[in-house]
């Protein structure tokens, strides 16, 4: 009973992890669209400001 109470933490702790890190990849992946569709937008507009964000 003492070894399942010791990994049943554990089991937690990795699972929640786990998602946690399959969450920021869903992340990382949205704000790499969104910054390429930055790149497309100010590309049409022809040179000049035509972008929405300023780096």
């Amino acid at each position: 009973m003492v070894p399942l109470l010791l990994v049943l933490p554990l089991a937690l702790i990795l699972f929640g992890a786990g998602f946690a890190l399959k969450a920021l990849w869903w992340i990382a992946v949205v704000v790499l669209i969104v910054w390429l569709l930055g790149f497309v937008r100010s590309a049409d507009s022809g040179g000049r400001r035509g972008r929405w964000y300023r780096w």
